[in-house]
Parts: structure tokens; C-alpha cells; sequence
């Protein structure tokens, strides 16, 4: 690596305790959920709600989940995103620092890091690791990383990369990550994406009149789609159906991860798990493209306890296809998004 690059990449994922230890998940909490756009209520409520009753109660149980998907390398996203970093830099010779939304290592971390080694640096793309624009991921995570950006005056411009979710070449990484899954028998195909409450999609309607307001809302045209988190797993799901060339009762769409008794968006996974044995789906396969890499929601969410409610429902098989992590053509796809970026700034 040169140390008078110009131009580096910068890819930010959620986040992770430092360990399974109460205290470091207890810590890691705190940060998460206090986060105005993950509980979007008056802070003096969100603090007493959060350090009061949910942290408090919530840290031992998410500690035990996380201690049974930890590897002996640490937590599994963090080290996916350090392969995944590993991955890209053999394609490509311009610099890459990773950073997270909550936890280590911060996006000042990652900047310092850069500015440091880097002295020439004029531009860092950021690559926010969340294909979908939702309040409580994307939107939180890039508006975060502009702020440590603008607050430390760093020498280099910071350049976003939109979401991604209906992109030719994310799509493409996707449907072929899932396509060799597909040679199994299997009854149904299922899409699990994280859950959020319907109040951030309102929220997030930059017409204030449209979703969840117009019926069929997500079917219907409309600038609120552009920062619509429903809107665009609904497409994400399609465009994958349509090129794996699966029937409509091959596939479905649910949401998982729901928090507190705020309506979410439905149909929520545990509860469709639970049901399709009895609709006649005993051989499930189900993957969960709002994630990239694997971690909680998906090691231990989906593929532990989403199994046991499978199973113990009825159903026989229950296969979770692994997130893109760093398949190839993910890679791939992390490249092209960023050479369309660049050549969208020359036009």
C-alpha cells in the first residue's frame, strides 16, 4: 500500500460488544439503544427506558446469545468485516479501514487511522454495509460518521454510497449466494428482514402522506420510496424472485428482531415460523438479506432459535443460507457500487 493514495474506502457495519462479558454487552447496549434513531422517543423517557428496564434486564439474556455464536476469533461481524476488508483489498489498491456504528472500531478511529498513514488522502468513500435506507441502520450510521467527519475537520472530502438494494450487481451477489440452495428439495423460500416499527416508516415518508397511508403504498410510485426501508426490501425480494425464476408460492417475505409492543412491521418471522408446518411447509430454506454479514440476528435469531420454533412446530428441515459475508461476488459488487459513485461525480 502507498502512502500517497488519494482515495480510500471506509466500510462501516453495525457493531458488536467487545465480548460476551454483561459488562461489555451491557455497555454495547446502552450505545445502541440510546441512539435517538433506534428508540425514537423524548430522551429523558429513552433514558429511563433504556438504563432503567431494558438494558438492565436484557444484558445477561443477550450476553448468553451472544456467547453461543462467539468464535474464538471474536464476534463473528466484526471478523466478517475484516475479511470481508481483507477480501476487497486484493482487488484493489487503494486503502480500506472498517468502522461501526456502536462499539469498535469507531468511524474517528478509522479516520485518524487514515489520516495518519495517508497524509495525501483527498477523498474516503464511505460504504455503509446496510442495503436497505431504514432510520435505524443506514440513515444513522452515514449521518454519524458525516458528523465525527465534520466535527474533527478532516483534510479529505467524505463521499456516501446510496443504497444499494435494487442494484444490478448487489442483486446478482445475492441471487447466486442463494441459487446452490435451491438443488435441495425445499417447499418454500423465505425472506426474513429486520423489523421496524411502523412509526419510522411513517416518519421516514419525506411526503408525509404516503406510506403506509395509500393503500398498497409500497406497489404505488412515489418519491417517499427513495428512503422507504419496506418499500425497498419488497424489491430486493422481487428482483431476486424474478432471477431465480421462482413461483410466488415459493416465496415469502417476513420481518424479525421486533423490540417492545409498538406494532412493527408484519408479518413477523417467529410467528410465520411457528404457522408454515402447519400450512404444509416442511422443508424450509430462508435467508435474510438486510444483513451482509452474519451475526446475532442471523447465528442465533434465525438459525438457532428460529429453527427450534421450525422444528418443535412441526417442520423437518430448516436451512438458513448464509449472508453474502465475503463471497466473491460481493466483492464484486462493493466495487462496481463504488466506481458508479465516481463516475456519477465526473458527469
Amino acid at each position: 500500500m502507498i502512502s500517497t493514495a488519494t482515495k480510500a474506502i471506509l466500510l462501516m457495519n453495525l457493531g458488536s460488544p467487545d465480548s460476551t462479558e454483561v459488562k461489555d454487552v451491557r455497555k454495547y447496549l446502552n450505545e445502541f439503544l440510546m441512539d435517538e434513531k433506534v428508540i425514537d422517543i423524548p430522551y429523558l423517557v429513552r433514558s429511563l427506558l433504556v438504563r432503567g428496564i431494558i438494558v438492565p434486564f436484557r444484558s445477561p439474556k443477550s450476553a448468553a446469545a451472544y456467547k453461543s455464536i462467539w468464535t474464538k476469533e471474536g464476534s463473528p461481524l466484526i471478523v466478517l468485516t475484516k475479511q470481508l476488508q481483507q477480501a476487497l483489498q486484493q482487488v484493489t489498491t487503494d486503502p480500506i479501514e472498517i468502522c461501526m456504528r456502536y462499539g469498535t472500531p469507531s468511524p474517528s478511529e478509522a479516520f485518524n487511522k487514515l489520516k495518519n498513514e495517508y497524509p495525501s488522502l483527498q477523498e474516503v468513500i464511505l460504504f455503509p454495509l446496510y442495503p436497505h435506507y431504514a432510520m435505524s441502520s443506514y440513515e444513522t450510521a452515514v449521518e454519524y460518521a458525516q458528523l465525527i467527519h465534520k466535527m474533527h475537520n478532516y483534510p479529505f472530502k467524505l463521499t456516501t454510497i446510496p443504497p444499494y438494494y435494487d442494484d444490478a450487481s448487489y442483486i446478482h451477489a445475492l441471487t447466486e449466494s442463494i441459487r446452490p440452495y435451491l438443488d435441495q428439495p425445499f417447499d418454500k423460500l423465505l425472506f426474513s428482514y429486520h423489523g421496524v416499527p411502523e412509526r419510522h416508516i411513517k416518519k421516514g415518508d419525506i411526503t408525509k402522506c404516503h406510506c403506509l397511508q395509500v393503500e398498497d403504498c409500497c406497489n404505488k410510485p412515489s418519491p417517499a420510496h427513495e428512503q422507504c426501508y419496506r418499500h425497498q426490501t419488497f424489491v430486493t425480494t422481487q428482483l431476486v424472485q424474478k432471477t431465480l425464476g421462482l413461483p410466488s408460492e415459493k416465496v415469502e417475505q417476513t420481518f424479525q428482531s421486533r423490540l417492545g409492543r409498538d406494532k412493527w412491521l408484519t408479518p413477523y418471522t417467529a410467528q410465520r415460523l411457528a404457522e408454515l408446518p402447519k400450512e404444509g411447509v416442511k422443508k424450509l430454506l430462508i435467508a435474510c438479506p438486510a444483513f451482509v454479514s452474519d451475526c446475532l440476528e442471523t447465528l442465533e435469531e434465525i438459525a438457532e432459535e428460529g429453527k427450534e420454533i421450525f422444528l418443535h412446530a412441526g417442520g423437518e428441515s430448516f436451512t438458513m443460507i448464509p449472508c453474502l459475508n465475503t463471497h466473491p461476488l460481493w466483492v464484486n459488487a462493493i466495487q462496481d457500487l463504488i466506481q458508479k459513485e465516481l463516475t456519477l461525480q465526473t458527469v
